[in-house]
């Protein structure tokens, strides 16, 4: 499969995106992959610069209240990543002496790092050999390789393996970000732009016009989930500093949810009780 090298470094070459993580240092990069956790780039790049400006070295952002962080953190979503980041610092910053470790296995260590961005560190962090599998590298190689227009949920041991062998022996980290590039701009999800693939004349799917895969398509809704009911109390600390309950009770038409939505925020300490029945978010 060399003949998909070329192609696709020489696109990536010409139509990459300037992004900041991109010529930043390790702990940069780190918190790039944290953010970009579920979340589209056009919503954390304004978010990550700030948050660069004001804590642009793990020691830095060791020494912050997790009140500040989940606040700086803003509408980013799944806010417990801002609390794993924080951790994350804080190892960093007692075991490593403040330097991001280059391993995949001392990575893998750090809280909130799994499988994945461990991976994805050693290729963008330290130019690493490694395989990196997001959802748009994973989808790019279902459709060109085995004709299949959305991969499976999780990757397969078999699909690692014939990844693997994908890997060129030479700049294996622009491999990874060419193919992740080619994948979130052109082979997207809804509507991929073909006509403007360096790989059309070698895909699959393509070549069997385009069939529709069977799996049904994962659609998180969001409009009145417990996530949603979560996002507004934590909005609403964020611009108070304490709110009593009967408060946090007008935010939410659905008393039961906001009560759920109280308990696991407390369980996932992103909001403390003062006294009895008052909530702020966590400030040690």
């Amino acid at each position: 499969m060399k003949s998909l090298h070329q192609p696709v470094l020489t696109w990536y070459q010409e139509n990459k995106r300037d992004l900041p993580w991109r010529d930043s240092d390790p702990w940069g990069v780190l918190v790039s992959e944290i953010m970009l956790q579920q979340t589209p780039v056009a919503r954390v790049l304004p978010i990550y610069i700030q948050w660069m400006k004001r804590w642009p070295t793990a020691a830095s952002l060791a020494r912050a209240t997790p009140a500040e962080i989940i606040t700086a953190w803003g509408r980013l979503g799944y806010p417990r990543r801002a609390l794993r980041l924080h951790e994350c610092a804080k190892v960093i910053t007692s075991q490593y002496h403040g330097v991001v470790p280059k391993t995949e296995q001392e990575l893998r260590a750090l809280p909130g790092i799994g499988e994945y961005t461990s991976a994805a560190l050693v290729a963008f962090a330290f130019n690493g050999r490694s395989l990196v599998l997001d959802i748009n590298i994973r989808r790019l190689f279902s459709r060109v390789i085995d004709g299949v227009e959305v991969p499976k949920a999780a990757p397969t041991k078999s699909e690692r393996v014939a990844r693997e062998v994908l890997i060129p022996e030479r700049d294996a980290h622009i491999w990874a970000a060419a193919t992740m590039e080619l994948g979130a701009l052109i082979c997207t999800a809804k509507k991929p732009q073909c006509g403007r693939c360096p790989l059309a004349s070698q895909c699959k799917w393509r070549s069997l016009d385009y069939p529709l895969s069977d799996q049904p398509k994962r659609t998180q809704t969001w409009h009145g989930t417990d996530r949603q009911c979560r996002g507004v109390i934590v909005q609403a600390l964020r611009e108070n500093p304490v709110l009593q309950k009967k408060e946090i009770m007008l935010l939410w038409d659905v008393p039961s949810q906001v009560e759920k939505a109280l308990l696991t925020l407390l369980e996932d300490g992103l909001v403390v009780s003062v006294k009895g029945q008052r909530f702020s978010l966590p400030h040690h």
